[in-house]
């Protein structure tokens, strides 16, 4: 149960699921050490492409950002002078810096815009000791690629292909329930069906090999060991079997493999160059890399024992659909919030369909699907492949000992992104975490849209304690 609790974040559900504790898996630009090559040691050594160091906290936050960078992460010629700050960009590092202290940051990357004006761009910290994070550095963008192949299903829509009422039984007959499951019930979570990412089996063999790369048809069968939870349309629960089903849909509709439907249709459209796909571990560099201690209980680590291991090369593959296991940068993440956010792609009765808070006082708590279902409400409701907090649309993904979000407020055409990695304090010693980038972008959006801000989260639960010798963690 309690690893279920945690990797539900990876969902994007953390911003409901505060009581839960998060994690999951992610990848990196070389090959993933073999699974028993110091998977499970306390402290692990890693490598980039010319560094190698240990895996140790830091004490005061460095910072790059596009002026101060090295030559690779920065956005102006060699050699131009510094650009001053603005007063709303330094108010966004004080926030960064701040949290980065009270929350065991180890690497924050963000970029916030507003229209074409570039508000901040800055990375801080280290991606491993004594390697800086820097603004270009490549990371895993999770359940971000859920908007993208939303967006797909919507451009299909636009081009009558199909409707958001057509039943899959003419895909996947197959399935339970196929021909009373939707389009629009696996866009927006509410097909019923079993989530195979907290089927005990599941749990069990991602944990025993976190470099494995789960099929459609091993995730399938882990999905329906269980019975269905609900009619479909009875209620809303989060489950990667929605869009893992969606994808392969469609793949059949368009009649591609989907990572080609969503590079022709979505990707390369939207501007995003640096979002790529892959069904390895492997991530572009420079690469950010990420560290966990997520797997401490299942590998038998008692309360108070040592544990944090790299997790950057963990195949991540399990969380999205086939064709969707992608890698992307800060640019890419800002560009996606303000192309999804802003409907760039969709006819205005598709963005309505994909925006509108449409499933406000939805959905109940019950035993069969908790913790993966709940009402939604103003601080959390599913659009179709993305989440409405009040006015923003975002997408918030955590696993692997990655926090990710990207949030758009259509009203004043703002947009921010946020990377975060953790130290070691971040851990409680079940392995559970907070995606503190959930958080982050929030504080972030007062700064820059004080009239307008999203709904603030609770504090984290008293679950983590002070750690000796440092700040106490939010609540």
């Amino acid at each position: 149960m309690m690893t279920r609790m945690r990797r539900l974040a990876c969902l994007g559900v953390a911003v409901v699921l505060i009581a839960a504790g998060c994690s999951t898996d992610d990848d990196d630009s070389s090959l993933p050490p073999a699974p028993g090559d110091g998977a499970t040691a306390s402290t692990t050594e890693v490598a980039d492409d010319t560094t190698t160091s240990g895996a140790r906290e830091t004490s005061t936050p460095s910072t790059t950002d596009s002026t101060t960078s090295s030559s690779e992460a920065t956005s102006t010629s060699e050699g131009s002078p510094e650009a001053p700050q603005s007063e709303e960009a330094q108010r966004i590092a004080q926030v960064v810096q701040s949290a980065m202290e009270s929350d065991y940051l180890k690497a924050v990357i963000v970029k916030v815009t507003r229209g074409d004006e570039v508000i901040a761009e800055q990375a801080f910290g280290e991606s491993m000791d004594d390697v800086p994070a820097t603004t270009d550095m490549n990371f895993r963008n999770g359940a971000v690629a859920f908007a993208y192949v939303a967006t797909l299903l919507l451009i299909f829509v636009d081009e009558g292909l199909v409707t958001l009422d057509d039943t899959i039984d003419q895909w996947m007959p197959t399935l339970p329930e196929a021909d009373k499951v939707t389009l629009r019930m696996l866009t927006n979570q509410t097909t019923g069906y079993p989530d195979f990412e907290t089927d005990p089996g599941w749990n069990a063999a991602f944990n025993a090999d976190p470099f494995h790369m789960f099929t459609f048809e091993e995730r399938l069968e882990y999905a329906f060991s269980r019975p269905q939870q609900f009619a479909p349309g009875a209620n809303w629960s989060y489950a990667h079997t929605n869009f893992m089903i969606l994808g392969e849909v469609l793949a059949l509709i368009g009649g591609k493999p989907l990572n080609e439907l969503l590079h022709e249709r979505v990707l390369d459209p939207m501007g995003l160059d640096h979002t790529v796909e892959t069904t390895t571990s492997e991530i572009p560099s420079p690469a950010l890399h990420t560290f966990s201690s997520e797997r401490r209980v299942e590998v038998g680590i008692p309360a108070g024992g040592a544990f944090y291991e790299e997790a950057t090369y963990w195949n991540p593959q399990w969380g999205t659909p086939m064709g969707a296991n992608q890698t992307t940068t800060i640019d890419d993440m800002v560009t996606t919030a303000e192309q999804v956010g802003t409907g760039a792609l969709l006819s205005e009765k598709s963005y309505v369909a994909m925006t509108a808070p449409s499933l406000i006082g939805f959905g109940t708590q019950e035993t069969v699907c908790e913790p993966s279902c709940f009402p939604q409400s103003e601080m959390y409701n599913y659009g179709l492949g993305v989440v409405l907090s009040g006015p923003w649309i975002l997408q918030d993904p955590l696993y692997s000992g990655i926090g990710a979000s990207e949030a758009y407020l259509p009203s004043e055409d703002v947009a921010i992104a946020v990377v975060t990695t953790f130290l070691p304090e971040a851990f409680d010693d079940q392995g559970t975490y907070q995606n503190y980038s959930d958080y982050l972008w929030r504080e972030i959006a007062t700064v820059v849209a004080p009239n307008d801000p999203p709904p603030q989260l609770p504090p984290p639960p008293p679950t983590f304690s002070p750690k000796p010798g440092g700040p106490a963690v939010k609540g």
